[in-house]
């Protein structure tokens, strides 16, 4: 069952050279049959990659990356949360970025949890349960 959506900041560790030994070790312990990502965090890494051009990232990728999530699309839940949500924050006054408010939209329409580096923008969606794997 997939309990959590991982944020691109956890996704690319495995890219890494040195990636964040906290996050892989939470990402194996709970596995990758837990896990998901948004169609926007593969697309983040796969425009990281073609920007890089570089042959050791490509390799890395389909060793460890690709193919190995369920890559949640953007369906007609997740749209209308994500305007739901983004009408709310912009009445508050909250500015978060677009591609976080559709991960974040991404979460909430499936239930999961986000997995995250970065809770500070996170944070700012109502609702949305974060897991900081710092």
């Amino acid at each position: 069952m997939i309990t959590h959506l991982l944020d691109t900041s956890i996704y690319s560790q495995r890219l890494r050279r040195h990636p964040h030994q906290k996050t892989v070790q939470r990402w194996s312990e709970l596995g990758n049959a837990s896990l998901a990502i948004s169609s926007i965090c593969e697309a983040e890494v796969l425009f990281g990659l073609e920007k890089k051009a570089s042959v050791r990232l490509w390799a890395e990728y389909e060793h460890y990356l690709k193919n190995q999530l369920v890559v949640l699309p953007l369906d007609r839940k997740v749209i209308e949360t994500y305007a739901r949500i983004k009408a709310g924050t912009l009445r508050a006054g909250l500015s978060i970025g677009e591609f976080d408010l559709l991960i974040g939209a991404t979460a909430l329409a499936n239930n999961l949890k986000v997995a995250t580096l970065n809770t500070k923008d996170f944070s700012k969606i109502p609702n949305l349960v974060i897991e900081d794997w710092s």
